[in-house]
């Protein structure tokens, strides 16, 4: 029959104070008074009873507030019966007796919850932290109750090197390889909610070999203080595994072109236009006029924005000149992002009428309309693909190159930005690969060589403005992109990181205007600015009422391809 375990705290209470008060005579060499004796015990159950419901505290689960309670109960009982007995025995007797009952009760407490905790639990896998601060030692305590054992910590700062926490070593990199010897260990967990993502970023690439699976604790910002630390770890995602994190992002020259201005984005809904929507809103813009045709997009862009800043949703198309001219004249932005596009290579392929009619007509009505209301800025969001095109895409967007470089500005600075892929947008290959990898499906490569430059979209957003803050009108502005990355090694990185080994990856061929290589630049006459991460194109020239004429051709003839080639000479269009 189990004794209740209420019962068996008051049974615990009244036998160790038989012991502690027996040994304290013994060694203090008094009499025993079991008068004394019978007294304590009654007050020290009575404390338990109506203190902090001490008797009924459980031992399997205790903690260090545990141990606190313990000890505040018994100091209160302390002073309870001590005014009673301290002129019959010394002082030093009640404080000696009292020590040693704290120190063996909180004992026992400790070594139940120690033992009770390791008979159970399973330490059939290994785990190392990395990061020995207060979240590590936090993440370190959650795990003690798990099937993992903690075999290190790690950590960068040298002080804390070759010392430990509960018995568990705090070591390096370095040391951390030379002890595990090639071995692969179950979980890294990553605990540097304060780090910036670079150094997380290179911690992975430096361990990942080393573990089956890496996780990371969330940002300052994000974690949540109510929860434990190990609810709230997260996979490394490979979005932050590919990022850039450019270094010389300057803040203030974004800020000082974007605060307290007016502001309107083409495309706003869209994955580039709705995080310059949050760039603009972080920057403290005056009012945003969101322009976009897709009711969808505008309508979840605005539920984000509202109630942040002063914003006008014009449900719209660019290609809606008598539109536009409307909606400049009624709210006379003092900048212009036009983001608007249509950017799936594939897509613009079946659709050549429509990718030209919205890219180029689109991007020509914008930056006349912006000139004729006199907008102080206008930032066309180029792409990559517009170098040397091989795809109807690519062509439009260069053609809008052209057009933001040789028409009459006005008052207006006009300036192109062109970068690679964002990490994450619509129609873009990463959001495809985690659907086909959480089917169960093959992932699907067009080619084993194909690579892409890539980007984050909240860094290549803040990139754009801030190349626009530095333009002065008829720049074509590249951002850094870093080292292209072969699209097989992007999927076997996702594979990775899902822990699933029956996803295999299966080549479908190239496809109608695509490369198998993009470039960003196109000569040695380019030009560095102020910025590491920005470089100016150099300019080429078309004399505007070609440029127009051609365009009106473009538009019109039935062979769109031949008039893409005369417009472009270096248009070498793809067919699979």
């Amino acid at each position: 029959m189990r004794i209740d375990k209420r019962l068996q705290n008051y049974l615990v209470i009244i036998i160790l104070s038989i012991l502690t008060f027996e040994w304290t005579f013994w060694i203090l060499h008094q009499e025993p008074r079991w008068d004394i004796i019978g007294i304590v015990i009654v007050v020290r159950l009575l404390a338990s009873t109506f203190i902090y419901r001490d008797y009924s505290s459980s031992w399997s689960k205790s903690s260090q507030k545990t141990f606190l309670i313990k000890s505040f109960v018994y100091l209160l009982a302390f002073t309870a019966y001590m005014p009673f007995f301290y002129k019959v025995l010394p002082v030093s007797f009640f404080i000696s007796e009292l020590f040693s009952y704290l120190f063996i009760i909180n004992l026992l407490v400790y070594s139940y919850y120690y033992i009770r905790h390791k008979t159970l639990v399973d330490k059939s896998k290994t785990l190392v932290v990395y990061g020995a601060g207060e979240a590590g030692v936090k993440l370190g305590s959650e795990f003690r109750n798990s099937r993992y054992k903690l075999k290190y910590y790690i950590d960068d700062n040298e002080k804390l090197q070759k010392r430990s926490i509960d018995n568990v070593e705090i070591i390096s990199q370095e040391v951390f390889r030379k002890k595990a010897k090639g071995e692969k260990l179950d979980l890294l967990v990553i605990a540097m909610p304060s780090a910036p993502a670079s150094h997380v970023k290179e911690i992975y690439n430096k361990l990942f070999d080393a573990f089956e699976k890496i996780q990371v604790l969330p940002s300052l910002e994000e974690i949540f203080g109510h929860e434990p630390f190990s609810a709230q770890l997260k996979d490394i995602s490979v979005e932050e595994l590919l990022a850039r994190y450019p270094k010389d992002l300057d803040k203030d020259k974004i800020s000082s072109f974007i605060e307290d201005k007016t502001v309107l984005i083409t495309g706003a809904g869209g994955s580039i236009g709705s995080e310059l929507v949050r760039k603009c809103i972080e920057f403290k813009a005056k009012k945003l006029i969101l322009l976009d045709n897709s009711e969808y997009n505008l309508y979840q862009i605005e539920q984000e924005a509202k109630d942040k800043l002063e914003i006008v949703l014009l449900m719209q198309s660019v290609v809606d000149l008598e539109g536009l001219d409307k909606s400049f004249k009624i709210y006379q932005p003092q900048i212009v992002i036009h983001a608007a596009a249509y950017k799936h290579v594939p897509m613009v392929e079946k659709n050549k009428e429509e990718g030209i009619r919205n890219n180029v007509l689109g991007t020509k009505y914008c930056i006349d309309t912006s000139v004729k209301y006199k907008v102080e800025k206008f930032i066309f969001i180029s792409t990559d693909k517009a170098v040397r095109p091989t795809s109807v895409m690519g062509a439009t967007k260069r053609i809008g190159e052209l057009y933001a470089q040789n028409c009459e500005t006005g008052e207006t600075e006009i300036v192109s930005v062109r970068f690679g892929n964002v990490l994450g947008s619509s129609g873009s290959v990463i959001p495809k690969f985690k659907a086909q990898i959480q089917k169960g499906e093959d992932i699907t490569v067009t080619h084993p060589d194909m690579t892409r430059y890539f980007m984050l979209i909240p860094e290549a957003c803040e990139l754009v403005l801030q190349a626009g803050a530095i333009g002065k009108g008829g720049e074509i502005f590249i951002l850094d992109m870093g080292e292209p990355i072969k699209i097989v090694d992007l999927a076997k990185k996702m594979i990775s990181l899902s822990g699933r080994d029956d996803i295999k990856i299966r080549f479908t061929g190239i496809r109608t205007g695509e490369k198998l290589y993009e470039e960003l630049l196109l000569d040695e006459s380019d030009m560095h600015t102020q910025y590491d991460s920005i470089t100016v194109a150099s300019l080429t020239a078309y004399e505007l009422k070609k440029l127009n004429q051609d365009i009106d051709t473009l538009v019109k003839c039935e062979d769109k391809l031949v008039q893409l080639k005369y417009m472009l000479p270096e248009f070498n269009h793809f067919k699979n």
